[in-house]
Formats: C-alpha cells, structure tokens, sequence
C-alpha cells in the first residue's frame, strides 16, 4: 500500500482504479463496478393467449406459403413457434377452434347459486320477522300485566282467555 505504513489513501485508491482499468477506456475484468439499482418494480410476466380468429387466421397464413423459409418468416414475425402451428392444426382438425369462438371462458356459472342467495335472503327476513314477533308477544304479554295490577277493563278479557 502507499508508503509502507498499511494505511488506505485517497492517491492508492485511484492509483488502484488505474491500473484496473484498459486503455480503452472499460474497466478491467476484475474491477468492481458499483450500479444503482433499478428502483422500478419488474411486472409479473403474463401468458399470452391467443383467440380463435387470430390462430384460424396464422394457420391460413401458414399454408398459403409456398416460398421456402416463408413459414419460419411468419413464426418470427409474429413471435411464435412451430409447435403453435401443429397444436392448432391438431385443435382445428379436431373441431376445437370453432367450438372456442362460441365459448366464453372463465368459471362456469353455478345454477344453483341464484337459488341459494334466495334461501339466504328469505332465511335473514324469517329471523328479522321472529325477533319482531318476540317483541311483539312480550309488549302484548306487559300489557296485559299492567292492565291486571290496575284493574282496567283489560282484566275480564284475560280472565276469558285462561278459562
């Protein structure tokens, strides 16, 4: 290091750097590079998906090609491979592209599921309802005592009720 007595400088640092570094200009094998970080956050890479019209549409593409290497043209040119092709001849064949066209995709819907939020929703208005009634017998139930201890004319009809 500088001088001999085992302490790092600013001059052996650089002197360090240099000698890193080509005549080029580009920095040595060995030397290290310090980069700031990408703060950016990578998106999630998504699978690409291909509808019917535009596989029916290559594969026609594909077999009007008569030239040599045009075919390998039109897989780069639209960023795909042969496999593509012979998967999507084998769907087209079988009668797959055409049926895809008519479906839509995603989960199915659940028949019953329309039901069961009616069930739910009856279920919640009996509870509502039962709670109303509790009340109702108990306010009725008050009465009827009030009536009793004060001896209104309330009093002959419970007694007809108990006999």
């Amino acid at each position: 290091m500088g001088k001999g007595n085992g302490k790092v400088t600013a001059s052996t640092v650089e002197a360090v750097d240099n000698v890193s570094a080509r005549r080029d200009g580009r920095p040595a094998a060995g030397a290290a590079l310090t980069a700031i970080p990408d703060p950016e956050v990578a998106a999630k890479p998504t699978r690409r998906r291909f509808t019917a019209e535009y596989k029916l549409r290559i594969l026609q593409e594909a077999e009007h090609q008569r030239e040599p290497g045009a075919i390998g043209a039109l897989l780069r040119r639209e960023g795909l491979y042969s496999t593509h092709l012979s998967a999507w001849r084998r769907e087209r064949n079988r009668g797959a592209l055409e049926t895809l066209r008519a479906r839509r995709r995603g989960r199915k819907g659940d028949p019953s599921h329309e039901l069961r939020q009616q069930i739910a929703a009856l279920e919640a208005e009996k509870q509502r309802l039962q709670e109303r009634l509790r009340q109702a017998e108990a306010i009725i139930t008050a009465q009827k005592k009030l009536s009793e201890i004060l001896g209104l004319a309330g009093a002959p009809m419970a007694a007809r009720e108990s006999a």
